[in-house]
């Protein structure tokens, strides 16, 4: 049905910024930004990037679908885990280049592949607490919602050095 799915051409600010259409903008590589919150917490779970068929595909199944780019693959979300993100709210900014997705996490509630329920588990210091106590991070999480050896076993780790 994605096929189906047919985004507007973009033809002026006005249409872009206060029209009913819908007609992304995606980057030269084909991708367009996404910040992924928790529907009921509003915590921010991921950033991540979707093509152009993963965001009609999130349309379609009304379940996050990203575009993996260390793997280079459409990303359904959860597909291995069983963390599906049920997309409860997609909104668009205003110059239709950035997305806000607002989900509600199936299988244990966590989004991050590294066990976390938020990819954002560190925090940087910043100011006067880089001076006393220097730049090393804090970690926000101290627990893991799940096991990735057992979720994902030897499945390649999408982090690239």
């Amino acid at each position: 049905m994605s096929d189906g799915i047919q985004f507007s051409e973009r033809t002026s600010v006005e249409q872009v910024e206060e029209g009913n259409e819908l007609a992304p903008k995606f980057d030269k590589d084909g991708l367009i930004p996404v910040v992924t919150t928790d529907y009921a917490s509003g915590e921010l779970l991921m950033h991540a990037y979707m093509n152009e068929e993963a965001l009609k595909k999130t349309i379609e199944l009304g379940e996050a679908v990203y575009w993996s780019r260390s793997r280079q693959v459409l990303w359904h979300k959860g597909a291995t885990s069983g963390l599906v993100q049920k997309v409860k709210a997609l909104l668009i900014d205003d110059d239709q280049d950035t997305i806000w997705m607002r989900v509600e996490v199936m299988g244990g509630g966590a989004s991050c592949h590294v066990g976390y329920r938020s990819c954002f588990y560190r925090r940087v210091p910043v100011g006067q607490e880089v001076q006393d106590k220097g730049l090393e991070l804090e970690f926000t999480e101290t627990e893991k919602t799940f096991d990735p050896k057992e979720v994902y076993g030897d499945a390649p780790n999408p982090t690239k050095l």
